[in-house]
């Protein structure tokens, strides 16, 4: 863009004319915003705002059309990837602070106009704006013929080009798409128009399982194909090291899955409605008389009578299933003052100073203690049980539903509501695939003495469960915390959900 000194007139300078670098053009640009935001430029009279209100426009539909190119190779080569982001959307709603529907507008509107290459390179001269070209290719985007297709669009930018307006554009597109109707049967023949009466797909399958598809797809179903494919087929992360075509494999997996799921899903036919109370064993802690209840029960543990288990409430006859589920996190700070007082006791029975455990070993030592102390006070009889049991009113006191049943061939229902309402989703660090989308996953194998209980059971998406654990080899671990820790084959990836708990203290 050169300009005249007062401002008065401006033009488009050839390509790269007073620029060394694109580091140096941006720079400029840079400076160009911070100057047009300041008080000088603000004070501009009303003829010479409109002008320099055209002149934006045009400036901004030409860093936009270079935003494209650039995007699009970025997309392509799933550059995100190093940044540890899914998608190009998800990587621009990270890192330019765009909203999740602008990030995904911004793809779309790449991808379409990289659909209609002659409109895409019309917007890197000015001879279209960005906003123009996406007209267009909507309105040819209807005309089914590669060939006819790229013609219209030739046509319109050169009419663009010698001063159409939009709706002189809109007429001429109009036109194309008539044209290329004329050419389509009769829709006697074909009502749902070319190529409808030719559509077909065959599954051909091999003596192992494999399958191989092919096919003639009417537009209608292509879109809603490549709409599901896009959609699901995403790079999933720096992990992710599949080919768009295995992507787009999984993808097609992973829709059918998520479709059978939903048709398979029975209808209520009059069964009682499920509420899931949610109970912080803190709560519970705070509630009067619990600690007569702990006091009680860690008696009974250690042997001595009177151990208070409460009364087996009777099923609730109401509208709905009520089951309770009580909850609680790791408090780091007490397990620090457990693994003091051990640590005290080691040391003045050995009569040694002591010396302040290693940090790795400090928290192998916390997990350790975080893992024995909630299996001291969760499951049937244990301190959260006899807290709820003896403190709360019907229907909040009834028995809960066991979550370890040791070896099954499937996944209870009870067991997969528990580590839903633990998970929230895929477990996987970093993922947020929703439940629906998701396979309960044992940490351990069964086959190698796993147990299916809610503590050994995590949530993770198709891609995660059955590509990165089962068929690369990460493994998973469910921390006391309820966070995960992915760990690669080779041992020299670790990928956490957040980070580990506290160290000891120094000094």
């Amino acid at each position: 863009m050169m300009c005249t000194p007062d401002g008065a007139g401006c033009a488009l300078a050839a390509p790269g004319a007073g620029f060394s670098s694109v580091a140096d053009a941006l720079r400029v640009g840079r400076a160009l915003g911070a100057y047009l935001n300041s008080p000088p430029a603000r004070d501009l009279d009303g003829s010479a705002r409109g002008e320099a209100l055209e002149q934006l426009g045009a400036i901004t539909s030409l860093l936009g059309a270079a935003q494209n190119g650039w995007l699009r190779r970025f997309d392509a080569d799933d550059d995100h990837d190093a940044d540890g982001y899914a998608s190009s959307a998800a990587w621009l709603a990270a890192r330019n602070h765009l909203g999740r529907k602008d990030a995904k507008a911004a793809v779309r509107q790449m991808r379409l106009l990289g659909r209609h290459p002659h409109l895409d390179a019309a917007t890197t001269t000015g001879a279209l704006t960005i906003s123009w070209a996406g007209e267009i290719a909507a309105w040819t985007g209807r005309i089914d013929h590669e060939d006819l297709q790229t013609e219209a669009d030739r046509i319109l930018v050169d009419a663009a080009t010698a001063g159409a307006d939009l709706d002189d554009l809109k007429l001429i597109a109009q036109a194309a798409y008539e044209a290329w109707r004329a050419q389509e049967p009769d829709p006697d023949e074909d009502p749902r128009g070319r190529g409808f009466g030719d559509r077909y797909l065959i599954l051909e399958t091999t003596l192992d399982g494999a399958g191989r598809i092919r096919g003639d797809l009417t537009p209608e179903c292509a879109a809603a194909v490549t709409a599901v494919l896009e959609a699901l087929g995403k790079s999933r992360g720096p992990e992710d090291m599949r080919s768009a075509g295995q992507r787009f494999h999984d993808a097609l997996q992973e829709g059918c899955e998520l479709l059978i799921r939903a048709k398979m899903v029975p209808d209520r036919a009059g069964a009682d409605t499920r509420v899931d109370v949610t109970i912080p064993l803190s709560d519970l802690l705070g509630m009067d008389g619990a600690s007569v209840v702990e006091d009680t029960w860690l008696r009974a543990r250690a042997g001595e009578h009177g151990y208070l288990a409460g009364k087996d409430a009777e099923a609730i006859a109401c509208d709905a299933l009520i089951v309770p589920v009580v909850t609680g996190s790791p408090d780091w700070d007490l397990i620090r003052e457990m693994i003091t007082l051990v640590t005290d006791a080691h040391n003045h029975a050995s009569a040694t100073t002591g010396t302040p455990l290693p940090a790795e070993a400090w928290q192998a030592l916390q997990y350790a203690l975080a893992r024995r102390a909630i299996r001291f006070v969760s499951g049937p009889g244990a301190l959260a049980s006899a807290l709820r049991r003896s403190l709360l009113g019907k229907p909040l006191n009834t028995k809960s539903a066991v979550l370890d049943i040791g070896y099954a061939d499937t996944i209870p229902d009870y067991i997969r509501k528990a580590v839903i309402a633990r998970d929230k989703g895929c477990a996987w660090p970093g993922c947020n695939r929703r439940p629906a989308a998701c396979d309960v996953h044992h940490v351990k194998h069964k086959r190698h003495g796993g147990k299916t209980s809610s503590t050994d059971c995590v949530m993770l998406c198709q891609y995660h469960h059955d590509v990165c654990i089962h068929r690369l080899g990460w493994e998973i671990e469910l921390l006391p915390d309820g966070s995960t820790r992915a760990t690669s084959p080779d041992g020299t990836t670790i990928l956490r959900s957040h980070g580990p708990p506290p160290a000891q203290p120094s000094g």
